[in-house]
């Protein structure tokens, strides 16, 4: 990988990272339990996405 990309990569890992705990500050703030349920989904989504992200570098 050019220099390039590696920041490429670093830049959307933190994108992926800070859009995680973001979601995850909004889930605790939630008091509806099914809006909190939605919203913990795309917060494990975001997560499962970083994996993925990381799994390829």
């Amino acid at each position: 990988m050019t220099p390039k990309e590696i920041l490429y990569v670093e830049d959307a890992l933190g994108h992926a990272q800070f859009l995680t705990q973001q979601s995850q500050a909004a889930v605790n703030m939630l008091q509806d339990a099914a809006l909190k349920q939605k919203a913990q989904q795309l917060v494990d989504r975001n997560r499962q996405i970083f994996r993925q992200f990381y799994s390829l570098v």
